[in-house]
């Protein structure tokens, strides 16, 4: 199955002094992708707190492969893998149209009950549920 991928343009307030794309906005085009992909299989950020949960970043890591500039168009794409534990990894790249990797992003992330203030068992569970198209993340 293709990862879910969201088309993004690199504006030129996002660039720094090089020219290039600040390295922290890689993050938020990240994110951007992550909440897209948890939209489009039917889950909101109301839904998840009204479920008493919330999704939680652990550990992210960036590969920076080739520069981007304002006006680029890239996809990010996402796609979640599964373990046994509390948590989740999601591997993500950025792409520009024509191919070129310009960044891999590998995150890993958990669900957390926000009465309790720890992880979820089993954050598979919780998407599950609340998923209209749990098949987004391979479940």
């Amino acid at each position: 199955m293709e990862p879910f991928s969201v088309r993004v343009t690199v504006r030129g307030y996002e660039t720094d002094t090089q020219g290039h794309l600040n390295q922290a906005v890689y993050l938020n085009y990240a994110e951007h992708a992550r909440w897209s992909m948890l939209q489009a299989a039917g889950i909101s950020q109301a839904g998840l707190v009204g479920q008493g949960v919330g999704p939680v970043a652990l550990e992210t890591t960036i590969s920076f492969r080739r520069e981007l500039i304002a006006g680029d168009e890239v996809d990010v794409t996402c796609a979640f893998e599964w373990g046994e534990g509390k948590t989740f990894r999601i591997r993500q790249e950025i792409r520009k149209t024509d191919g070129t990797l310009a960044a891999e992003i590998t995150a890993v992330g958990g669900i957390m009950n926000l009465t309790e203030r720890k992880l979820v068992a089993d954050p598979r569970a919780v998407f599950k549920e609340l998923a209209a198209d749990p098949g987004l993340f391979d479940l």
